[in-house]
Parts: C-alpha cells; sequence; structure tokens
C-alpha cells in the first residue's frame, strides 16, 4: 500500500515539474551534477467556438535542466537551473523556437532564491491531478495562470509544513513585494493539506494602488490507486494569478487586461474551485478527470460569461519507463491566456523524461 501512495505522489508531481527527474552525471569538485527534463512531442486538434477548426504540431514544450548538490560547511546548497522552447509564448506558429529561462535558483537549506514557481503554486500544484493542457494547469485555483504570471524573483523560506514566499510584484511600481503564506500537512496515510493566503498591492489605473488579499484551501486525498483532488479560493488581487477577473482572460503584461480592477478602479473579487479524480489501472496505465471554475463578481460589457469553465479528460500509458503515450479531450467556455481558444480541443503527445 504504501508503495501505491508513494507512486500516486510521484505522478501528481511529474505532472508539474521535470525537477523530479535527472540523470546523475557524477560528483565533480565534492558536488554531484545532474542533467534533467523531457522531451515531448504534441499535436493539437482544436475546434473553437468562434472560428476554424485547426491543427497544430510542436515539440516546443520539450526542456532541459541543470542541477548541482554540495554540502558546503555543513549546510545543503543547491543550483538548479532550466529553460525550455517557448520564447515569450508568442503565436503558436511562430518558428523561431527560442528558449526561455524557466528556473535559475538556489536553495541552501529551507532558504529559495531565484526565479521559479510561486508561492501560489505551491499552495496548490502539489495537491491537483495531472493533466496535460501546457496552458490549462491549475484553471480555478489561486495560481489557476501560473503559466504567464511567474515572478522574475522569488524568495522561499520553508520550516516544518510551512512556506513563506516574497515575490516579485506583478504591479512594477509596488511599494513592497507580493506576498503568499502558506502551510501544508500531510497524513501517514497519504492526504495531504494545504491552506494558504495571499497579498499584494494592486494597480488601479486610477489611484495609485490598494491591497488585495485571497485564502486557498487544496487538499489531495489518496486511497490506493485512486486519487482525489480538490480546491478552492477567493478574494481580491489574485486574478492577474488566478488567470481570470473583470476583463475575463488575464494578462500580465497589460494592466488594462489584468482584470483586476473596474472600471471605477475597484477591486474586482473573484472565487475558483477545482475538483479532480485520478486512478491508476495497473504499473502502465492510468487517467484523470478534471473540473475547475473560476468566477468574477463583476465583468466589463464586453465579456459574456463571468465564470470560466474547463474539463480535462485523459488517458495515460507508460509504453517504457519514463516514455509516456496520451490523450487528452479538453473544453473551455471562453479564451485563456495565451494561446487557448474557447471550445474543445483533443491533445496526443509523447513525452520521454530523462
Amino acid at each position: 500500500m504504501m508503495n501505491k501512495k508513494r507512486l500516486a505522489m510521484a505522478v501528481a508531481l511529474s505532472a508539474i515539474s521535470a525537477q523530479a527527474y535527472g540523470l546523475e552525471l557524477g560528483e565533480f569538485g565534492g558536488a554531484n551534477l545532474s542533467i534533467g527534463g523531457y522531451v515531448k512531442a504534441e499535436g493539437i486538434f482544436t475546434n473553437p467556438d468562434d472560428g476554424e477548426r485547426s491543427f497544430d504540431a510542436s515539440a516546443r514544450q520539450s526542456r532541459i535542466n541543470f542541477k548541482v548538490d554540495k554540502e558546503v560547511q555543513g549546510h545543503s546548497v543547491t543550483a538548479f537551473i532550466e529553460g525550455d522552447f517557448w520564447d515569450n509564448a508568442t503565436d503558436a506558429n511562430d518558428t523561431s523556437y527560442a528558449m526561455r529561462l524557466r528556473h535559475a535558483y538556489f536553495q541552501v537549506d529551507n532558504l529559495t532564491l531565484g526565479q521559479t514557481w510561486s508561492g501560489q503554486f505551491y499552495a496548490n500544484a502539489p495537491f491537483d491531478v495531472e493533466i496535460l493542457d501546457f496552458y490549462g494547469t491549475g484553471v480555478g485555483s489561486v495560481s489557476g495562470s501560473g503559466a504567464v504570471a511567474r515572478p522574475d524573483l522569488v524568495i522561499h523560506y520553508t520550516t516544518g509544513g510551512f512556506r513563506i514566499s516574497l515575490q516579485d510584484p506583478v504591479y512594477r511600481d509596488a511599494d513592497y513585494p507580493d506576498m503568499v503564506a502558506s502551510y501544508t500537512y500531510r497524513t501517514e496515510s497519504g492526504h495531504a493539506f494545504n491552506a494558504a493566503v495571499t497579498g499584494r498591492e494592486v494597480e488601479t489605473g486610477i489611484d495609485d494602488s490598494k491591497f488585495g488579499a485571497a485564502f486557498s484551501l487544496a487538499a489531495k486525498l489518496n486511497f490506493g490507486d485512486t486519487a482525489l483532488a480538490l480546491s478552492g479560493y477567493t478574494g481580491k488581487g489574485n486574478n492577474v494569478y488566478s488567470g481570470w477577473g473583470y476583463n475575463g482572460a488575464t494578462n500580465p503584461i497589460s494592466m488594462a487586461a489584468s482584470g483586476e480592477v473596474n472600471a471605477d478602479g475597484d477591486l474586482v473579487s473573484t472565487t475558483g474551485l477545482s475538483a479532480g479524480l485520478s486512478h491508476r489501472f495497473n504499473e502502465q496505465f492510468r487517467g484523470n478527470i478534471r473540473y475547475a471554475q473560476v468566477e468574477a463578481d463583476e465583468v466589463a460589457p464586453t465579456v459574456a460569461d463571468d465564470t470560466l469553465k474547463m474539463m480535462n479528460v485523459n488517458l495515460i500509458y507508460t509504453y517504457l519507463p519514463n516514455l509516456d503515450i496520451g490523450i487528452e479531450w479538453r473544453d473551455r467556455n471562453a479564451t485563456t491566456m495565451p494561446l487557448r481558444s474557447g471550445g474543445q480541443q483533443v491533445e496526443l503527445m509523447a513525452m520521454y523524461k530523462f
């Protein structure tokens, strides 16, 4: 039973980062060096609610990372750097395929400093189910826009189950960092729970700024080969991270499109939820179902719906160790940033992790 629980957790974590994988290159100068990442080929059939059907195939999501671990004067020191080939995540038909920086951080004992996942991401993603949509991970949660709202610099400090995060603010003229405080509790039976609160300075476009805060709960309940994931959040000032607001899908690049305030400069509240079920049929075959939605209490007249809804269903087959083949059907009722239009998609993918 314990092996199954560990396997379920490993599957969940593999969906959010390639950091769990790595090839040990050996010890050099007292440091352990490893290389990791994956090569992923995907083909996506899109049937949008508005517009023509299309098909796009790419290997741009493939990534590579390097990790160095060393013991220095009794302290555990880690350096990690990772890149993929999405450049600035521009048009899917852009053939530049330039490499971009995903992670570049170092960790000394319990302190992490650099560019890496946000505190919102850690408050939700480890407790979610596995989906294939590169730009859909976390929809409905406090970290729903994690694919496009990644701070340039983050400080994480962890002690016990607590994590305190100070982040480069999305609002460039903010007087203080974006902040996240969370606590994770794990049981011996394999269940996990997280509570988090966020706080940040929000640009209004009218006044200088206002303070917004949100509260999140997430849980992962493991029952042998089956796991149930639940999350919910509510608050103001988190719209750019959760990905939905006054203007519909939020865009962290443009304050006017961030959707965090209405036409009068007042903060807009959002409330999100997600529920997912994963099941491992055998050692090679697993599947996931996930539903999510996030609702804004006020939207612009040009936005057709105040609620973003999304469904994902996938099956994944491990053909060889670390080589997965998968298919996913997904549907959303509105466009999400930056490349997913409202409507249905089917993704076929093959991924080799190393």
